[in-house]
């Protein structure tokens, strides 16, 4: 009985996440999901690498149907994307929940001396947090380029033309890609399969 109550005792508690925090991660994925499968569909109507004749992406992935639909899918899934991430910027302004969430100068110092390897993971995690934020705003920044080619000329001018712009805008996938997967490891590896569940519900 007693080794029983022992060990209700010592079980960590069931971690828990802001109901703005888990809407902010369900819209983002979401919109990633949309503006991958939909950027692709535009990526196949002529390819970064290759021209007409270079890779193309099989129809699984793709969304859109056609170059206009791809287009349309993703320009709205963009505005739903941004405007999440505008949000989720204001409420961590406001919250001060940058201070726990993204890098410190205790975790570099952690990163370098630290033997808890428990603190290190919490380090590493904020880390890649922190270093997904540029990216994401790349992928913005150069989205708007593409979508304004007229209006923002100075944009695609400035990557040094139009189809680096484009290759520049197609890297970002991957990066997030990959970004998404370290996010979720270093997750798993600070509060395990809970800890994943209670950013989504």
């Amino acid at each position: 009985m007693s080794s029983y109550s022992s060990s209700q005792k010592t079980k960590p508690p069931q971690p828990k996440q802001a109901i703005l925090a888990k809407i902010f991660h369900s819209l983002n994925i979401i919109a990633l999901v949309l503006m991958i499968g939909s950027g692709l569909q535009i990526y196949n109507a002529n390819p970064v690498f290759g021209g007409r004749a270079g890779w193309h992406f099989p129809d699984l992935f793709l969304l859109g149907g056609w170059l206009a639909g791809g287009r349309h899918w993703h320009f709205a899934a963009m505005w739903l994307f941004a405007l999440n991430l505008l949000w989720y910027g204001v409420y961590i302004l406001i919250t001060r929940r940058w201070k726990r969430r993204f890098l410190s100068a205790k975790d570099l110092k952690a990163l370098r001396v630290s033997q808890n390897q428990k603190r290190k993971n919490y380090s590493w995690h904020r880390f890649v947090y922190t270093a997904i934020i540029p990216i994401l705003l790349l992928a913005v920044f150069s989205g708007i380029g593409m979508y304004k080619p007229a209006q923002f000329y100075w944009i695609a001018n400035l990557f040094g033309g139009w189809h680096a712009l484009r290759i520049v805008h197609f890297m970002t996938v991957p990066i997030v890609v990959i970004f998404t997967l370290i996010h979720s490891l270093l997750g798993l590896k600070v509060g395990g399969i809970r800890m994943i569940q209670s950013i989504f519900w």
